[in-house]
């Protein structure tokens, strides 16, 4: 018992406050006394202070006592000290030198059980300050020979705490190399905890690790073969180490696959291994076995994704999956629905997913848990082809008519963003759009609407379908104010397209739009109002009614200033204009120009990125894609265009269109001779027109359209991780006649080429009319560089031959890692790099607004930190990263000082490297 007498809490608060303060009087006087106390007393009062503490009284004393009992050689008066630190002494005490001193001490006695002490007390302190003290110590104790393996463990998992909260301070050096055989120690326990530490190390340092590879797989193969018996004390329910396996299957996909082909068929025989496993009767009917089973399974079927590389193994990962999507656990449902989800992005297990169709809408009518219904949806979107893509559109309209609310939303722009990518037929596009509208009106954002109505304008085989269906589903008694909207839009353009029919006259359509009019929102009349005055202009015979409306004293003297000045406008437009003015005013609304599909960017900024985003950018189409895909949104949320060879109405804006005219009979100065002899040109052509412009769009972010003219679409979707990269090239064909000898080249100057190393395949030379082919290139950055390589294109395309030329965006501050710091620290950095030729600074004019959120992102989108609350001037920006080359780090301080009054930047850098700094500014001033 901690307390002699009764215990703190009595019958009241009060009480219990009384008797702790006479504990802590008896606890201070014995520490004040003239009488030295013995260590088990002292350990006694200790552990008193220590209990109120956490009853939630506050502790100002004891710490000194608690700090002697540090250099006891009894284990439990040590263990009740460092307890005592690690919960109540802060990392600014005076006493964490004599605290430090202390640990360092147990650190180099070699007695097991205080050198565990020890590192638990560093762990559980974690404070940057013990980083500082110990950061270099812990991995001499890791990786010594004569370390036991309870103390590498712990050595192990401390290193991991520190490395978590000051990455900075963990030095990488030769014991980088010793700590990965670690992999193949004899214990266990010592390999599970090496691969957590490895896998996080493996994350922002991949080349100082990637001979964890073949040691994972090696280990992985003994344990996935081995019996149950084998590993006895590691053993969980007859799976044997499933937490291991599970670890080692994550360290792996940090990688890409292994190229040592023994390797990779070893991992290949571990996978298959485990697939073959989960079809086998179970060994016990305890959950905990189940669990441990698939654990080690889904985790496996994450890294056959991720590799995306085995066929085989990839429609094996689905047919599993599929037989956990009607297993009894909820579980188990929910994750197989989010794991195939992934797959049907991969070109290898698209069709194997979409075998399981019929079972995922099955889920998602019978369902009862609401998270797994919603995974339903996400995977019939991301199984969504031409070839089913009516059949989905219809289930998800059934079930949105019982959805729950809370997903109302995101299913109406699924439906509408599949509508219009798998369209074929227009007049199906529409009926669904105005279904969608019937069935969920109220989550029918603005986006979903405006889209229709781009579209219906951009495509005249379908404009008069639109204005025939638009007006019979106004006739319903109870119309949503969204059809309103599009009724009163499509009847304004088109109406006179079905005035012919005696069913839908010119004054039919007028009085039905009217009728609706007062129940509407003011915006909503404020559109209906221009709808009538073109109806002045399509029809002279309704004009009279509707000068009358406009004329009333509800309109003239409405209350909206906005209905009213349309109203007076308008009437007064009808009144004095001529036949031909008024025609050339009100004149059918011309075509809208390519542009970003707002209804996608809604539906990513709703879900996040790494969910929909992903899934829509990996995503490969598999068929003619009619009409394109989306552009990238701005900044962080881009995603990947699709080309098209019609008028790509999802938008793809990124690069203005070629001037219209015939395709140039061959591409920058090849010659005849080239053109008429040759398939390929010897001759680069120059860069396109705009190339340098969309250059500078990529610094700050890595998808969208790099190029695009009447004939060729190129997008771009890239990903980096330290001084590694990869790059998906989507060349699209937006014409219908075939490219033949297609030919994309990287070319690397002789200056770029020591600094890049660049690895791509070729791609199949015939692209046809209106597909889509992808080009991988993996990226290396050995060194610092300035050049950016060029991208050649050499193609025949109906007998011409074109040559066209682009800069690929692969920059420096593509290979950074931000690096987060307090104030005081970053200051401290910024001084040490003060040499004339660290730093580089550059005053320049703003050329776009000035605004602080757009800078934000583009700072973020840069590659480094924004460092918040650390400039004095709060108007200032501030960041900080690394740029990561396989040779060297660079660590690199950035402030960019806004002056709104004179809208001017001064930009600095400061790096430890004068041709960085000087390459960082340029890039980055370009960007404001």
């Amino acid at each position: 018992m901690i307390y002699h007498g009764k215990h703190p809490a009595g019958k009241s608060k009060e009480a219990e406050i009384k008797r702790i303060n006479k504990e802590l009087a008896n606890i201070r006087s014995k520490f004040k006394g003239d009488k030295a106390l013995d260590g088990y007393s002292k350990k006694k009062y200790v552990c008193k202070l220590l209990f109120i503490f956490l009853l939630g009284h506050d502790i100002d004393f004891g710490h000194m006592e608690a700090v002697n009992l540090l250099s006891s050689n009894r284990y439990t008066e040590k263990q009740i000290g460092y307890l005592f630190i690690s919960v109540l002494v802060n990392s600014n005490s005076e006493l964490i030198r004599l605290i430090n001193n202390a640990i360092k001490n147990d650190l180099a006695s070699r007695n097991p059980t205080f050198m565990g002490l020890a590192l638990h007390c560093i762990a559980s302190v974690g404070s940057r300050e013990m980083a500082e003290a110990f950061a270099g110590e812990i991995p001499k104790v890791l990786v010594a020979g004569d370390t036991m393996d309870s103390v590498k463990q712990s050595a192990a998992l401390c290193l991991l705490r520190l490395y978590r909260t000051s990455p900075d301070l963990v030095p990488m050096g030769d014991w980088t190399s010793r700590v990965v055989h670690l992999l193949n120690d004899q214990h266990l326990g010592v390999v599970t905890a090496a691969t957590s530490l490895i896998t996080t190390l493996a994350q922002k340092n991949p080349e100082e690790f990637k001979t964890s590879v073949s040691l994972a797989v090696s280990r992985l193969s003994r344990i996935v073969t081995s019996a149950s018996t084998d590993l006895q004390d590691y053993t969980y329910y007859f799976v044997p180490a499933p937490w291991l396996s599970v670890k080692l299957l994550r360290l792996l996909q940090c990688y890409p696959p292994p190229e040592d082909p023994a390797v990779r068929g070893r991992l290949t025989e571990c996978l298959e291994t485990i697939l073959n496993k989960a079809q086998e009767p179970p060994k016990s009917k305890k959950v905990q076995h189940s669990n441990a089973k698939n654990a080690v399974l889904f985790e496996a079927i994450s890294l056959i994704i991720h590799h995306d590389s085995e066929p085989n193994l990839l429609v094996r990962a689905c047919n599993q999956l599929g037989q956990f999507l009607q297993h009894r656990e909820t579980n188990l449902r929910y994750l197989a629905l989010e794991s195939m989800c992934t797959l049907a992005s991969s070109e290898f297990s698209h069709e194997a997913v979409k075998t399981h169709i019929e079972t995922v809408i099955n889920a998602l009518k019978t369902e009862r848990d609401v998270s797994v219904r919603q995974r339903a949806v996400d995977l019939l979107y991301a199984m969504c082809d031409r070839s089913n893509a009516p059949q989905i559109v219809a289930e998800m309209l059934s079930y949105l008519e019982t959805a729950d609310y809370s997903i109302r939303e995101e299913i109406v722009l699924k439906v509408a963003i599949l509508a219009e990518k798998y369209a074929v037929d227009y007049t199906w596009y529409v009926d669904t759009i105005l279904n969608l509208i019937r069935i969920a009106g109220d989550y029918v954002s603005e986006e979903v609407w405006y889209r229709v109505i781009q579209i219906v304008i951009n495509r005249d085989d379908v404009q008069g379908y639109a204005a025939k269906t638009v007006f019979e589903a106004l006739q319903a008694p109870a119309c949503h104010e969204n059809l309103v909207k599009v009724g009163g839009y499509i009847l304004g353009e088109f109406g006179n397209l079905i005035a012919g029919d005696p069913r839908s006259s010119p004054l039919i359509q007028f009085n039905l739009l009217h009728s609706k009019f007062h129940l509407c929102s003011v915006p909503t009349r404020a559109l209906l109002l221009s709808t009538y005055i073109k109806f002045v202009n399509l029809f002279p015979e309704v004009k009279p009614t509707i000068q009358d409306v406009l004329r009333s004293d509800s309109q003239l003297r409405n209350a909206d200033v906005e209905l009213q000045q349309r109203a007076v406008e308008y009437l007064r437009l009808s009144t004095v204009a001529s036949t031909d003015i008024l025609a050339t005013v009100l004149e059918e609304m011309p075509p809208f120009p390519e542009r970003e599909s707002s209804i996608l960017a809604k539906l990513k900024k709703k879900k996040g990125p790494s969910t929909v985003t992903d899934l829509e950018d990996t995503k490969r189409e598999r068929s003619v894609d009619v009409n394109g895909g989306p552009e990238p949104a701005p900044a962080s949320t881009s995603t990947m265009s699709t080309p098209s060879p019609s008028a790509d109405l999802l938008g793809l804006g990124a690069a203005p269109p070629a001037p219209a005219g015939p395709p140039p009979s061959s591409g920058g100065g090849g010659g005849l001779l080239v053109d008429v002899f040759s398939d390929s040109a010897s001759v680069v052509a120059p860069l396109a027109p705009g190339s340098e412009d969309n250059f500078a769009r990529f610094v700050c972010k890595n998808n969208g359209v790099l190029f695009e003219n009447q004939l060729l679409q190129i997008g771009l979707k890239s990903e980096f991780r330290q001084n590694l990269g990869r790059m998906f090239i989507f060349y699209g064909n937006k014409t219908s006649t075939q490219f033949l000898n297609f030919t994309p080249t990287l070319i690397c100057s002789d200056e770029l080429q020591p600094n890049l190393n660049l690895q791509t395949k070729p791609v199949d030379p015939t692209v046809e009319g209106g597909a889509q082919v992808q080009q991988v290139v993996n990226i290396e950055c050995v060194s610092d560089f300035t050049e950016a390589p060029v991208l050649n294109i050499q193609f025949r395309y109906g007998g011409t031959f074109q040559n066209v030329s682009v800069q690929l965006p692969i920059t420096l501050n593509k290979f950074f890692q931000p690096t987060e710091m307090a104030s005081q620290d970053f200051f401290q950095r910024w001084k040490q790099l003060s040499n004339p030729q660290q730093e580089v600074q550059n005053i320049f004019k703003a050329k776009h607004p000035m605004d602080t959120e757009v800078t934000k992102a583009k700072i973020i989108g840069f590659g480094s930190a924004l460092l918040e609350e650390v400039d004095p001037n709060p108007a200032n920006f501030v960041g900080a990263g690394i740029i990561h080359t396989k040779t060297t780090q660079i660590g690199c301080l950035l402030r960019l000082e806004p002056n709104l009054q004179a809208q001017m930047y001064r930009l600095t850098l400061r790096t430890s490297k004068e041709a960085v700094s000087q390459r960082l500014c340029e890039l980055l001033s370009a960007q404001f």
